[in-house]
């Protein structure tokens, strides 16, 4: 119903190559995500998935069929945008309708999906009402429920959550994986923020310069990431990263997880000065400065007190060090 195959798909404007030949394969029911760095290529991607920017060179095929060619309305897609995109002098409930109207859907068949979507995202309330008297949150449903409508073979969703504030962006991305476990659909979605990407996908794809790092589940890439890159953007606060010369290592470069790091006032492996403390109630991020390692950021649960200047011994678990070549590449 919704699988998507992209092959060798290159995008160039001008003499700029901002995709660079990028292969995926996404089956049915997947839950997808693209995450990068601002310039990736990701929003890219999507468009030229939708239809709204050609592909240069390469293929995209929905359910097997190449639509490479084909127009954004013929693909069977329907896309979310960050900006939600609704018509502000429609009502939401004609917002929803429009592109069924357009598409010739019968009245009673409109009214049936409209129910539907407005039931599963709480919209009921709100459907004779502009999107100038909703909230940003309200806005960003009613924009993912005239996606609903339209039961498409693909949901793409575009940084959906970047204008909503901090609660709201929790409360979305939940309604989102909710949403996707309702209708079993295919969704890519992406976004800049790894958070999203661990909490929403079966399947991240990273992308770095118009190429794919690497792809897998989320704590497949967050165990076993392929290279620094990965290492680096996956994880939260991201990993530390050590000349291999300050400890010894003929590596260039060794890797350590804040939350892989323990502390001791008294004795470890690498004596520190308290830089700065972090406390986020949950957690408290300790900023020290190392004899050996120079600096780091140790991830300790709960709460831990530590003034600036105090000295504190820092120790990795065993295990838990990832090696890196010149390449950036993991060494095993």
């Amino acid at each position: 119903m919704g699988s998507l195959n992209i092959e060798n798909v290159r995008k160039s404007f001008g003499p700029v190559e901002v995709l660079k030949g990028i292969d995926l394969e996404v089956t049915d029911g997947q839950f997808v995500v693209f995450v990068g760095p601002s310039g990736c290529g990701k929003s890219t991607l999507l468009r030229v998935i939708a239809g709204l920017e050609d592909a240069t060179s390469g293929r995209v095929i929905i359910d097997g069929t190449d639509v490479s060619a084909t127009p954004p309305a013929k693909r069977g897609i329907a896309m979310v945008f960050q900006t939600y995109a609704l018509y502000p002098h429609l009502s939401v409930r004609d917002n929803m309708a429009l592109g069924l109207k357009q598409a010739g859907e019968a009245a009673a068949e409109i009214d049936r999906r409209i129910q539907v979507a407005s039931s599963m995202l709480g919209l009921e309330p709100y459907l004779k009402r502009r999107p100038a008297e909703l909230s940003g949150g309200q806005r960003q449903r009613v924009a993912i429920g005239r996606a609903v409508v339209r039961e498409p073979k693909l949901f793409l969703f575009d940084e959906p959550l970047s204008n909503l504030d901090a609660a709201l962006r929790v409360n979305t991305r939940l309604e989102i994986a909710q949403l996707h476990r309702r209708l079993g659909a295919t969704m890519i979605y992406v976004t800049h923020d790894q958070v999203e990407a661990m909490t929403l996908a079966d399947k991240i794809v990273v992308l770095n310069a118009g190429r794919i790092e690497q792809a897998g589940a989320p704590m497949e890439l967050y165990n076993a990431p392929a290279n620094e890159f990965v290492a680096g953007f996956i994880g939260s606060p991201k990993m530390n990263f050590i000349d291999g010369t300050r400890l010894g290592e003929t590596v260039k470069t060794i890797g350590v997880r804040p939350e892989h790091i323990s502390v001791d006032a008294a004795k470890g492996d690498w004596k520190g000065t308290v830089i700065h403390a972090e406390h986020l109630g949950a957690d408290t991020n300790l900023y020290l400065d190392c004899e050996k390692a120079g600096l780091i950021t140790v991830r300790i649960f709960g709460t831990y007190d530590a003034e600036p200047g105090a000295v504190l011994y820092a120790t990795p678990q065993p295990g838990k060090l990832y090696r890196f070549d010149a390449d950036g590449k993991v060494v095993k």
